[in-house]
């Protein structure tokens, strides 16, 4: 927490609602296909428990992809980590970003959103803390409030977890 200043702290404090994408920060961005075709992504279990955790802090989570393809299976993850809401098929992600907001009875600064690639530049712009994995495009990272230290896949979501809740206590 030493290497993250003042300013980011009292965004992170104001966190109610943290929105991830999926492939390249919940998955390593890889795809894997069975010799039948069928699509199978790799999830890390840090970014589970980091769902748990935020969930007994109190903090909504939820998640906002472009990816429609892999309904079935961002479904499967998401009934099982009990996340808040799921979008999925969606270009437009600040129009669900609004739509969650007033769902839930929150402003854009006590949202955060962890992306990676240049579909999420608009929303990273609208919410109250923007972060992304290490190994995002160049053009996320020049805009995000923080860069985080893991990469896709590696419990990158667990680590932006963990800074909230410490942030709060």
């Amino acid at each position: 927490m030493e290497s993250i200043n003042r300013f980011l702290l009292n965004k992170l404090s104001k966190i109610k609602l943290v929105i991830t994408d999926v492939d390249g920060v919940l998955t390593d961005g890889g795809l894997y296909y069975s010799s039948e075709g069928l699509v199978m992504k790799k999830f890390n279990v840090k970014d589970g428990m980091g769902v748990r955790l935020l969930r007994n802090s109190g903090i909504l989570t939820g998640i906002i992809t472009t990816d429609g393809d892999s309904n079935q299976l961002i479904n499967k993850r998401v009934e099982r980590l009990k996340l808040d809401f799921l979008y999925t098929g969606v270009w437009d992600k600040e129009s669900k970003l609004k739509e969650a907001c007033i769902k839930y009875n929150l402003n854009l600064e006590n949202v955060a959103f962890i992306g990676d690639d240049v579909n999420d530049l608009s929303i990273m712009k609208e919410v109250g803390f923007s972060t992304a994995p290490s190994d995002a495009v160049v053009e996320v990272l020049d805009v995000v409030d923080l860069v985080l230290q893991k990469k896709g896949g590696e419990g990158v979501f667990r680590e932006l977890a963990d800074l909230i809740i410490k942030a709060q206590m």
